[in-house]
């Protein structure tokens, strides 16, 4: 008996080659992967695939990271409870475990967790949307997202300018579901 399609998957058709949109994060050409032990906030609030996160000191003798504030170590891989691990072992599998997989240095991605409003609509007054352009670099944002802002100097943060993490390879459009494509260099 075949299991049901995972929730709110899509299929898209590339020149022939179909593409389940059923997770935050597609890989494309994969860097370097490591096990990492998210911190308690993230454990508690969970995350996307995608999601940028920074280093953290901890008590034990594992990597530990939390989520991204401008500062990187990599992106999450996998969400902490993503519809397609519905019908895996994957289910809840990063949160009962306390593991996640963090990706770093080059790779190419599609994914949904970007921003999608400027940083200063964000913090007050009418939404206004990002518009993303093919080769702009990319950063994380103060919450961990892909976005074209330096969110890092818009704050004042004291170690502002941030590092670009990445550059637009595909802008967010009807045909790929509304997903951003990027080469990352983190």
């Amino acid at each position: 008996m075949p299991f049901p399609p995972p929730v709110n998957s899509f299929e898209i058709d590339f020149g022939g080659m179909d593409l389940i949109r059923s997770r935050n994060c597609t890989v494309f050409f994969k860097g370097e992967t490591h096990m990492v032990v998210p911190d308690a906030a993230m454990l508690a609030g969970g995350w996307e695939g995608g999601q940028g996160v920074r280093w953290v000191a901890s008590t034990t003798d594992e990597f530990t990271v939390t989520y991204s504030d401008g500062l990187w170590g990599g992106f999450l891989l996998w969400g902490s409870d993503e519809s397609a691990d519905r019908f895996t072992s994957m289910t809840r599998n990063q949160i009962v475990y306390d593991t996640a997989v963090m990706m770093a240095g080059g790779a190419m991605i599609s994914t949904s967790t970007y921003e999608r409003y400027t940083y200063a609509s964000r913090l007050g007054g009418p939404l206004v949307p990002l518009v993303y352009v093919a080769s702009e670099s990319l950063f994380l944002s103060s919450r961990g997202l892909w976005t074209n802002e330096d969110e890092m100097t818009l704050s004042g943060h004291a170690l502002a300018p941030a590092l670009v993490a990445g550059f637009v390879a595909q802008v967010p459009k009807p045909i790929n579901q509304f997903y951003l494509g990027i080469q990352t260099v983190l």
